[in-house]
């Protein structure tokens, strides 16, 4: 059996390819975060709660409505951009302005209620979503069997992550975006709504978290807690790769779940506090983080 520094060269690629997994949530996670400070300067620690709302309502439109998969997909990512919009319009329009502070702890605060409803409802054990039919099995690839749902996972959060970084860099869409959130009374003066401009971003960032727990769904079990596990980690990615930096926030997020993956492989104890330390490497090297820019 081939081995590499001791390790047989199935377990490495196997760790591989849930780092690669990982880091596609990762990124469009930090993608949602990235959007959300970049665009609009609120630190959402809401973010979990909303990867979690995303996985909570494919099951349950399943389990109430019947409603397959792929139209989940879809109308669970919808639901909960719409949940963020009224978020924006009743709750953090009121904070417009203010410290940084204040959206987070309003946010944390928001989280900490969707979590509670939800764990008095259903409970922390776990609801179960069964794999889609058409990603039954997967294929040999001769050095690792590569299960088709796991291909799906990667390539479809890559094609949102690239398909927002176009939108939001190269499209009249995002410079109207980024152009309604640094000069606002400019905006309006040419006549665009900007205060609707910035509830639609933020359902936007709400709604890559939720599109992330739907692909979720098929493979972790789905828990009112699942966000707050995750949501930390992700903080560390979008500081790594530079608040608000939209390119930064994708490939430190998929880098992030290959070392990870790597660092379970080589060194197991270390795997949960790895993307710490490269963090805390990062900022003592770059406080602006590896792809961020100076105020």
């Amino acid at each position: 059996m081939s081995m590499i520094f001791g390790v047989p060269l199935a377990v490495l690629w196997g760790q591989l390819l849930i780092g690669i997994i990982n880091g596609a949530f990762y990124a469009l996670l930090s993608l949602g975060l990235a959007v959300i400070f970049g665009l609009l300067k609120i630190i959402n620690f809401a973010h979990g709660a909303m990867y979690m709302l995303g996985a909570m309502c494919t099951v349950l439109l399943f389990d109430y409505l019947g409603i397959n998969y792929w139209v989940a997909l879809f109308l669970a990512p919808v639901l909960v951009g719409l949940v963020g919009v009224v978020i924006e319009y009743f709750l953090l329009r009121r904070i417009a302005g203010q410290d940084h502070i204040y959206s987070l702890l309003l946010t944390f605060g928001v989280a900490l209620m969707l979590q509670g409803v939800l764990t008095n409802f259903f409970g922390v054990s776990g609801l179960r979503y069964s794999m889609p039919d058409t990603f039954q099995g997967g294929m040999n690839l001769g050095f690792m069997f590569l299960p088709y749902y796991r291909a799906w996972v990667i390539v479809v959060a890559l094609l949102v992550c690239f398909g927002t970084w176009f939108m939001i860099e190269k499209t009249k869409l995002g410079s109207y975006l980024r152009a309604g959130t640094e000069d606002a009374q400019l905006m309006q003066g040419f006549g665009i709504n900007v205060p609707l401009l910035v509830s639609l971003t933020y359902g936007f960032g709400v709604m890559l978290a939720a599109f992330a727990g739907v692909l979720a769904a098929p493979i972790y079990s789905v828990t009112p807690v699942m966000g707050s596990h995750i949501l930390i980690v992700v903080f560390a990615v979008v500081v790594i790769g530079g608040m608000g930096s939209i390119g930064g926030a994708i490939i430190t997020g998929v880098l992030m779940g290959v070392v990870e993956g790597l660092t379970k492989t080589f060194y197991p104890p270390a795997s949960s506090a790895v993307i710490f330390l490269v963090m805390v490497v990062v900022l003592l090297i770059r406080p602006t983080g590896l792809f961020g820019k100076e105020a």
